[in-house]
């Protein structure tokens, strides 16, 4: 078991050690090691469990039009039992990708992607990204629980000017069941308008599962943060055929006018709710109605340490409970050998 975790946390890190040999490449642009080291505490109802968790990413330029893209995350669950405590290893690849940069209105990628289905899954999962650090309970409508796809996938501006942009993606994923590539036999794409200078954007998604039982998700999301009001309010709704949700997720920016200390707390608040319509198997849904509100604050220490804490009401008929998190996380980021012009 230890030299099958060893074997996993080399993988995760090969993309990242990758770059130490392609010094010549990317001149534009250096190759670059980031990601981010964590360690979450929570308690779910009286149940108490701890994740140190690493998630590597890398990002190896590969000239001026290609550009290959990894991350993985490796965590440990440790958690109460009866007899004491134990604990179970995690670790996943969430991306490996090979981009071809076309022109700013097209890019297409091959590989191992994150599945663009709304917003949450592509730009806020990272644990030194995310306000809160449990995911929107309708998160596995339109990502099938991993979040990623292999295949291949194209996206980028179809039209835009200083006022306006129209950005899209699409892809299509194959059935892999090779550990490390799990993934389903699905179709699908997102587009959205963003307003630059008002700081909103809104945008559609949709998703053909091609797999045993063909079934179609559709999704709608918002983000809106206007650039004279210290708010970010970000929003996504969902359907399947286990049945329809959404989040409602803001934060506010502390002006600079305020001290320092003061400048470095930012407040957090997300609602959500599921409906359930079918009991669909292994949908990693909720199995009845949801309703959640959670409530805390991101704490930004120098040298890109943030300390998160939370806490949340699950209303679910029987299983009401309270749910708290503490968390801990730093971001890594730094470039590697290569010339920058």
């Amino acid at each position: 078991m230890i030299r099958a975790r060893a074997r996993l946390i080399r993988a995760l890190w090969l993309s990242a050690g990758l770059v130490c040999a392609f010094p010549a490449f990317g001149q534009a642009s250096r190759p670059v090691i980031s990601g981010g080291a964590g360690f979450i505490a929570t308690n779910d109802g009286g149940n108490s469990s701890f994740q140190p968790v690493i998630a590597p990413v890398a990002a190896i330029p590969l000239g001026d039009k290609f550009l290959v893209e990894a991350r993985g995350d490796v965590r440990e669950f440790i958690f109460e039992t009866p007899s004491g405590h134990d604990h179970q290893f995690f670790g996943s690849l969430e991306y490996l990708q090979l981009d071809y940069i076309a022109n700013r209105n097209l890019t297409i990628t091959v590989g191992r992607f994150l599945t663009p289905f709304g917003i949450y899954n592509e730009r806020i999962t990272p644990i030194w990204i995310r306000n809160l650090q449990d995911a929107p309970i309708i998160f596995p409508i339109g990502t099938r629980t991993t979040g990623s796809s292999d295949g291949a996938m194209v996206r980028g501006v179809i039209a835009g000017n200083d006022a306006v942009q129209w950005n899209y993606a699409a892809y299509f994923s194959a059935s892999s069941n090779v550990q490390q590539f799990v993934s389903g036999r699905a179709a699908g794409f997102r587009t959205g308008l963003f307003f630059p200078r008002q700081g909103f954007e809104a945008g559609v998604s949709y998703q053909r599962f091609l797999q045993d039982q063909h079934v179609n998700a559709t999704g709608f999301h918002v983000a809106w943060q206007p650039p004279t009001i210290p708010i970010e309010v970000r929003s996504e709704f969902a359907h399947s055929p286990s049945g329809q949700g959404y989040w409602i997720e803001g934060t506010s920016r502390v002006p600079d006018s305020q001290a320092s200390l003061i400048r470095r707390f930012q407040p957090v608040a997300r609602f959500q709710q599921f409906f359930r319509d079918h009991f669909v198997p292994a949908d990693f849904l909720p199995g009845r109605d949801t309703s959640r509100f959670d409530a805390g604050f991101n704490y930004y220490l120098p040298s890109n340490v943030r300390v998160n804490a939370s806490y949340g009401r699950v209303f679910s008929g029987p299983n009401d409970r309270n749910v708290w998190n503490v968390a801990a996380t730093y971001r890594i980021l730094f470039p590697i050998s290569g010339r920058s012009q």
